[in-house]
């Protein structure tokens, strides 16, 4: 049963690349954040809180149908730490309800036999869980020491798929670590990605040396993963190299806050900053045309993800003016004749 439930998704997923192929104008993929709030602190994060309340799951639902009325293919859940909204599998659920592909992103602490069975129940397809070291440290508590425990209850009892992410630059004692966890992700069966560090704009923090290497030893160990589609980004960007490429943020990809409001990416909170029940065609086919400024050392991948499907369509003919705004949580909306202006 487990194995048929994989192998569905993997049908559905096919299903989606093909209406992308075919059609642009609506969002491959969609982050949405039920919870800013957060049970860890790792210092090289700037998107989480320790106050934050749950969007309440009315809302949440109401976010979801427009997504589906959009035509979004994949709705990730993320934060914050989602596993601590408490009406999480219910938004799975609606989610697969408006027959759109469910992820989650996490941290894994909150992992349980009993939550990966209500998580099956809900209809959970992809989830990925970030660890950063071997024992953790002031840097980073997402540690393989203290998450094994939780691996091996998803190798047992997960019907969905299972990657597991490691972050080079963020400090970590020792970078060598992130091939132990990636080794170990492979011997449970899951898949295993690397991340690059990004400044608070998104952009490259380059590796070197030793961490350059590991990056490139834990490429290929993870080279039948899920998220292969960004190597030739990351290979230009560990070599100290900017990407030219078409950035689709605000059209194939969006970034819904907890406030509703849609924004670029999770490191340009701001633009164009406008509530989704009011975001429509217009919106994305404009922000599909969008050049974005910060493009060329962009680190974000699942941005790549979702715009390297439209590499061979037009070029964009607008230009992003961004002013001066830090990005987070008190970022605010960019009135829309500031943001665009003609190239």
């Amino acid at each position: 049963m487990r194995s048929w439930k994989k192998f569905r998704t993997s049908l559905r997923e096919w299903k989606m690349v093909t209406k992308v192929l075919l059609f642009q104008n609506h969002p491959m993929l969609v982050h949405i954040i039920p919870m800013r709030r957060c049970n860890l602190s790792c210092t090289y994060c700037n998107e989480f809180d320790d106050h934050s309340e749950p969007v309440p799951v009315e809302k949440i639902n109401r976010w979801i149908d427009r997504l589906a009325d959009l035509g979004t293919s994949i709705v990730t859940i993320s934060g914050g730490e989602p596993l601590m909204h408490p009406e999480l599998e219910s938004v799975i659920a609606r989610i697969r309800q408006r027959k759109m592909i469910s992820g989650l992103i996490t941290n894994g602490y909150l992992l349980s036999r009993k939550r990966i069975g209500s998580l099956n129940d809900s209809g959970l397809e992809h989830l990925q869980i970030s660890i950063d070291n071997v024992e953790p440290d002031e840097t980073s508590m997402k540690s393989l020491k203290v998450l094994d425990k939780k691996l091996r209850y998803l190798a047992e009892l997960a019907d969905f798929k299972v990657n597991i992410n490691s972050v080079l630059g963020s400090g970590v004692k020792n970078p060598e670590d992130a091939l132990v966890i990636g080794r170990r992700a492979v011997e449970l069966g899951f898949t295993c990605t690397v991340g690059l560090i990004h400044d608070g704009a998104g952009a490259l923090k380059p590796l070197a040396g030793r961490e350059r290497e590991i990056f490139l030893e834990l490429r290929d160990l993870g080279k039948k993963g899920y998220a292969r589609g960004n190597k030739y980004f990351q290979d230009n960007l560990v070599n100290g190299k900017s990407n030219g490429w078409r950035c689709r943020a605000g059209a194939r990809y969006l970034y819904l806050c907890e406030d509703g409001l849609v924004h670029y990416c999770s490191q340009q909170r701001g633009y164009p900053g406008i509530p989704l029940e009011d975001y429509g065609l217009e919106d994305i086919k404009r922000e599909y045309l969008t050049d974005k400024p910060c493009s060329p050392t962009c680190t974000i991948s699942c941005v790549h993800h979702a715009s390297i499907v439209d590499f061979w369509r037009s070029p964009q003919i607008l230009k992003a003016f961004q002013p001066d705004l830090p990005p987070g949580p008190s970022s605010k909306p960019v009135p829309m004749d500031d943001l665009l202006q003609l190239e």
